[in-house]
C-alpha cells in the first residue's frame, strides 16, 4: 500500500449539538488529495483524544465508538485494495464515493460489456446473431486479459480510457494475442461500440477514440477456376465430415450464400417460381435483405444428396463454424 495514504478521525470542535456531543469526521488523503465527509458518528468533546483519534477511556460507549471507527477505516482500506487492483489511478474522491455506496453501476469497462452482452444475448434470434454475441465476448476477454497483462488491473473507470489505452490494446492484439490487422481491426470496433453506449449515457464526455484510426486492410480473396472447383468436386475423403464441408462450400460458390445463410436453409426455402424453374427464396442474415436464387444443377445435386436424411426440414448438414474451419 502507498505511503500516501492515510485514513485520520478527528472532531467538528466548532459544531456541537443540543445533546453535547460534535460530529467525529473522517479524512482521508492519496498523494496531496484530500477528502473529508462525516462517519454519522458523534461524541461529547471531552471524551475525544485529537492526537490519537479515538475515544478516550473505556467505558461501554468509548469502546463501541472505537470498535465502529476501527470498522469504518478497515472498509477504506479495503476499498482502496480493490480500486488499486482495478483501476491505474486511485484518488480520495474515489474510495469515498465506493465507501459511501455512490458509484454508479455501470461504470466500469467490463461492468458496462458485461451489461451489453447480456442485452445482446437477449436478442439473440430477433435483431441479433449467436455470431455477434460470441464477438463481443471475445472481446471482453481480450480486454480482459490486456488489463490483467499490462496493466495489472482487474477493471478499469470508464473514465480513465484513453488513447493510450486504445493503442496499448491494439498492441496487445497483435502481439501477445496473434491477430492479424484486420481481426484486431474488428475486435477495436466492437470495443468502440461499448465507447460509444458510455458516451450516450453520459458517463464520460471526452471520446478516447477521437483520434484513434481504425484501419482495415483490403484483402484479395482471390477466385477458383472452372478446373479447381471441378477437382475439389472429384476429390474423394475418407472422412464423412470432409464431405460434408466440401459440399456445403461448394453449394455456397454456386449459390453465393454466406456460411450463416446456408446454415438456416430448410426445405421451405426451394420454391418453383413463375419460370417453372427452382429458386432459393430467403433473407440475408446479415443484411436481411431478401434474396431470391437460381438453383444450379450442381447445388441441386448436393441439396437431393441429403434430402431426407435431417430432422426439422433443415437442408444441408452444416456443421459448426468451428468444424468447418
Amino acid at each position: 500500500m502507498s505511503s500516501t495514504f492515510r485514513v485520520l478521525f478527528y472532531l467538528r470542535r466548532n459544531y456541537v449539538n443540543k445533546e453535547g456531543k460534535a460530529s467525529i469526521m473522517i479524512r482521508i488523503t492519496i498523494s496531496g488529495e484530500v477528502v473529508q465527509f462525516s462517519s454519522k458518528l458523534d461524541i461529547e468533546p471531552e471524551l475525544w483524544s485529537g492526537a490519537a483519534g479515538r475515544a478516550i477511556g473505556r467505558t461501554g460507549a468509548a469502546q463501541k465508538i472505537n470498535t465502529a471507527l476501527d470498522g469504518i477505516k478497515t472498509a477504506i482500506i479495503n476499498h482502496y485494495r480493490r480500486i488499486s487492483d482495478r483501476e491505474p489511478s486511485v484518488t480520495a474522491e474515489k474510495v469515498r464515493n465506493e465507501f459511501l455506496g455512490i458509484v454508479p453501476k455501470g461504470e466500469t469497462l467490463l461492468e458496462l460489456f458485461d451489461k451489453h452482452i447480456e442485452d445482446t444475448s437477449k436478442l439473440v434470434g430477433i435483431s441479433k446473431s449467436a455470431a455477434t454475441l460470441q464477438k463481443h465476448k471475445v472481446t471482453r476477454t481480450h480486454v480482459a486479459n490486456f488489463m490483467a497483462s499490462q496493466y495489472k488491473i482487474s477493471d478499469i473507470s470508464l473514465k480513465e480510457i484513453n488513447h493510450m489505452f486504445l493503442t496499448d490494446f491494439e498492441n496487445f492484439l497483435r502481439v501477445e494475442a496473434q491477430c492479424n490487422a484486420n481481426t484486431t481491426a474488428k475486435f477495436m470496433q466492437f470495443f468502440k461500440r461499448i465507447i460509444i453506449i458510455a458516451r450516450n449515457n453520459g458517463w464520460i464526455h471526452a471520446d478516447p477514440f477521437a483520434n484513434y484510426i481504425i484501419r482495415l486492410q483490403k484483402v484479395d480473396r482471390g477466385c477458383l477456376t472452372q478446373e479447381e472447383i471441378e477437382a475439389i468436386l472429384k476429390r474423394k475423403f475418407e472422412s464423412k465430415r470432409l464431405e460434408q464441408v466440401r459440399d456445403i462450400f461448394i453449394f455456397s460458390c454456386f449459390t453465393g450464400l454466406a456460411y450463416i445463410d446456408v446454415k438456416k436453409l430448410t426445405k421451405y426455402n426451394v420454391r418453383t417460381s413463375f419460370d417453372g424453374n427452382l429458386w432459393i427464396m430467403t433473407k440475408r442474415q446479415k443484411t436481411n435483405v431478401q434474396s431470391n436464387i437460381l438453383l444450379l444443377e450442381v447445388p441441386q445435386r448436393i441439396i437431393e444428396k441429403y434430402s431426407g436424411t435431417l430432422p426439422d426440414g433443415i437442408l444441408l448438414p452444416v456443421l459448426s463454424n468451428q468444424i468447418t474451419t
